[in-house]
């Protein structure tokens, strides 16, 4: 089998050292255009997970990298005057030069053509007389460019600015450093990767990397090769606090922004992407050098296990795919995160070490205490009451615990009135231990239901219901319950047929939610009228009926979200064009409800932050729309996202709709409830403790367990009083026993082993002794 491999960085010279061990008989020819020395960046961050696979893959290899790495446990936090550590991380390091050193003696020694100083012909080319092209040609790939349209390239690239530099400052620990200065936040991700050097990159936001001047130094002139020597020294100036007299090292150090890529595919025939040509993820998650070999040990296994080439790529791709996706949604998470590090930097150090360090969504709450105990209660300032089991108020409700049960479509309604199984449903879900539970989608009309089996509220019988379920809930629970009232315009048609009504729904704009539905009417006053006449009416039914809080669906597609997104309100009157006219009726029907709403109670709205489709609500729009809710008299804003248009895109995962909620919450101090894809408690500990929101909504978690929030308390050992179990069910609030839970074991050490140290630090400079501390 003959091999072609472009690119001779560490992925490619990895596949190739691997594939030929493999299959010492194949042909395997690397190009590489420039010399055996010649690199850019300096240290490569390797997980313990990683290494384990090098190791096992080839132990030559691993052997070599592990004489020489740097090691160390610590994360060091350097904000506003104070340097916050959170130990047992594990790291090692090593310089990018040597990295690619051992791989290169490695491919000689069995004997893998690799040309340096030697251009590639085309992949096309390539693959005309090669079994296999192995394209490692990083995040510019000339064939990937080449082959876009087959691929499916997408490139994100941001707006913020980050150079890559080195220093001959040695840090002891992985070291984030967030400057304030007048210009705005510098920050920067500095490692040690040997006894002599650190890896340094300094990044900011376009607008203060343009306000500090740097900005001028990049116009000049930098041929390749060269740096932006000017830059540089304005770096070492702004942070000579934290230098302490350390140069700062270029290496072809230019500014630069991040560029994501992905591709629909990594396979076009026989040739195949490796590593960054195939998908990056931002530098503050990981390295890109990690998962090129990640990706080089599973394809050489791949081809190895296959009997032929398509088989094998499509097994490659299959394997690597969700590892790498999961990968680059975690680095979304920070990359956006350190983009908008302004919207944290009033925190008060713990809150913000703390929110750093579970930015990506995968260091949490639970696993930074299991890693550093002391550091998760200098965040709790030693409380025992996890964050989620901690009071909040709402609107004139006091809740309990920061759980919220999220409205919840049964459709088991009839003429709009609620039955057993709502009061089944409620009461469990009450009796579950959250501090607020919500009865989900009850129209405000006949003609306002997304489907006939939808509960109302706009008769006296529907009241009646109602008004049965709460006493039932209030008389074996504390729980606060609420009702969400909603209007479906575009999305209630089959139900106003069903109801024996105008079969055409009252709408923002006359667009049918998809083909199969029909076409609504525009709203005119008088419709507009008559809506928030029901609005207002259901409010007041809702009142008597019971409830402690109201919440109004202004997201989903519904028809006041069908006012607030650009996407579904073409109108051109004064309820549509900007932002303030698509916000008027919206606001209109919040004003009168607000009026007969007890202020005794709370009042919530629902929007939908993003609609997950081009040209709908931006994050601007999100923040506007929420800060003239809360002007309006609305005590929180429940942020959900898309359902706004059939044609989204949502990018779903754990929690992804989290940062619509931190971004309201910290950019309008509102108070807001976080929901989508929460089904943790660590998760609910987490976002509730970083600030990223007040309340959490757990919705199929819930359904999955109703009785989910006193589990978690039992889980964590929490006892107190905001989760109470009913008294008939109080002998089950202890975890049951389960196999082998009753065996204490022997002891069997005759001499105790001191508790491992969570903190390590590197220190190469004592020689005498052993350099992991």
């Amino acid at each position: 089998m003959r091999v072609a491999v472009i690119g001779g960085g560490p992925g490619g010279l990895y596949f190739a050292a691997l594939a030929k061990q493999l299959s010492p008989h194949w042909e395997i020819t690397v190009w590489e255009r420039g010399a055996p020395d010649d690199t850019f960046g300096f240290g490569v961050v390797f997980s313990d997970e990683t290494l384990d696979g090098i190791a096992q893959a080839d132990e030559e290899i691993h052997e070599a990298m592990s004489a020489e790495f740097a090691r160390w446990a610590d994360i060091d936090v350097r904000y506003r005057g104070t340097t916050l550590t959170s130990g047992g991380h594990g790291f090692a390091a090593l310089g990018r030069r040597r990295l690619l050193s051992i791989l290169q003696e490695r491919c000689a020694a069995l004997r893998v053509d690799v040309r340096y100083r030697t251009g590639a012909p085309s992949a096309a080319e390539l693959a005309a007389s090669h079994d296999l092209v192995v394209a490692c040609d990083g995040v510019r790939s000339a064939t990937r460019t080449a082959h876009a349209d087959v691929f499916g390239t997408e490139l994100d690239e941001r707006a913020g600015r980050y150079m890559w530099l080195g220093t001959d400052k040695v840090f002891e620990a992985f070291t984030f450093i967030v400057d304030e200065h007048a210009f705005g936040t510098l920050q920067v991700h500095a490692y040690p990767y040997d006894a002599t050097r650190s890896t340094f990159i300094v990044e900011l936001e376009e607008g203060a990397w343009r306000r500090a001047g740097f900005e001028e130094y990049a116009r000049r002139d930098h041929p390749p090769g060269t740096s932006d020597e000017d830059s540089i020294r304005r770096c070492e100036e702004l942070l000579a606090g934290h230098l302490d007299g350390h140069r700062l090292l270029p290496n072809n150090s230019k500014w630069l922004r991040f560029t994501t890529v992905r591709n629909r595919t990594w396979r076009h025939g026989n040739i195949v992407l490796l590593g960054d040509a195939a998908h990056t993820a931002h530098f503050s998650i990981g390295s890109g050098t990690k998962l090129a070999m990640e990706d080089a040990l599973v394809l050489a296994a791949s081809l190895h296990e296959h009997p032929d080439v398509p088989t094998a790529l499509a097994a490659y791709e299959e394997e690597r795919r969700p590892v790498v996706e999961s990968t680059q949604r975690a680095a979304q998470a920070s990359l956006e995160w350190f983009e908008h590090i302004d919207r944290y930097t009033g925190q008060d150090p713990h809150q913000f070490a703390f929110n750093l360090l579970t930015r990506s969504r995968r260091v949490t709450y639970d696993n930074l205490r299991v890693r550093d105990e002391g550091f998760t209660a200098a965040v709790n300032r030693a409380s025992a009451v996890p964050p989620m089991f901690r009071p909040f108020p709402l609107g004139g409700l006091l809740l309990r615990n920061r759980v919220v049960v999220p409205p919840t479509a049964l459709h088991t309604a009839r003429e709009g009135i609620p039955g057993d199984f709502d009061l089944v449903h409620l009461s469990t879900q009450a009796l579950g231990g959250a501090g607020l539970v919500l009865a989900g989608m009850t129209a405000v009309s006949a003609d306002g239901r997304a489907t006939p089996g939808c509960p109302g509220l706009w008769t006296d019988e529907q009241e009646a219901a109602w008004r049965r379920i709460t006493g039932f809930v209030h008389g074996q629970s504390d729980t606060c319950l609420g009702i969400q009232l909603t209007h479906a315009g575009r999305r209630a048609g089959a139900a106003g047929a069903a109801a024996g009504v105008d079969p055409r729904p009252v709408a923002a704009s006359a667009l049918a939610w998809d083909e199969r539905s029909p076409v609504p009417r525009e709203a005119d006053r008088a419709d507009m009228d008559a809506v928030t006449a029901d609005f207002v009416s259901a409010a007041r039914r809702a009142d008597r009926a019971g409830f402690d809080a109201l919440e109004l669906q202004y997201g989903h597609g519904h028809l006041l979200s069908g006012f607030l997104s650009p996407l579904t309100n073409l109108r051109t009157d004064a309820y549509g064009g900007d932002l303030d006219g698509r916000l008027r009726f919206p606001l209109e029907v919040l004003h009168a409800v607000r009026e007969v709403w007890p202020a005794g109670k709370a009042l919530l709205v629902r929007i939908s932050a993003a609609d997950w489709a081009e040209g709908g609500t931006t994050e601007a729009d999100a923040v506007a729309i929420a800060r003239a809710l809360a002007g309006a008299g609305a005590d929180a804003v429940d942020v959900s996202t898309g359902e706004v248009v059939a044609h989204e895109t949502p990018r779903y995962g754990r929690s992804y709709q989290t940062p619509y909620a931190d971004l309201i919450r910290n950019a309008t101090g509102v108070p807001t409830i976080a929901v989508g894809a929460i089904s943790t408690y660590d998760d609910v500990n987490s976002i509730i403790l970083a600030g990223r929101a007040d309340l959490c909504g757990v919705g199929r978690a819930q359904l999955h367990d109703p009785l989910w929030t006193l589990h978690a308390a039992a889980a964590q050992g929490y006892q107190g009083p905001a989760a109470p179990w009913a008294r008939a069910w109080r002998a089950g609030s202890g975890r049951p026993p389960s196999a082998r839970t009753d065996r204490i074991p022997p002891r069997l050490e005759l001499l105790r082993q001191p508790a491992a140290s969570v903190h390590r630090r590197w220190l190469p400079r004592a020689a005498a002794a052993p350099a992991h501390r």
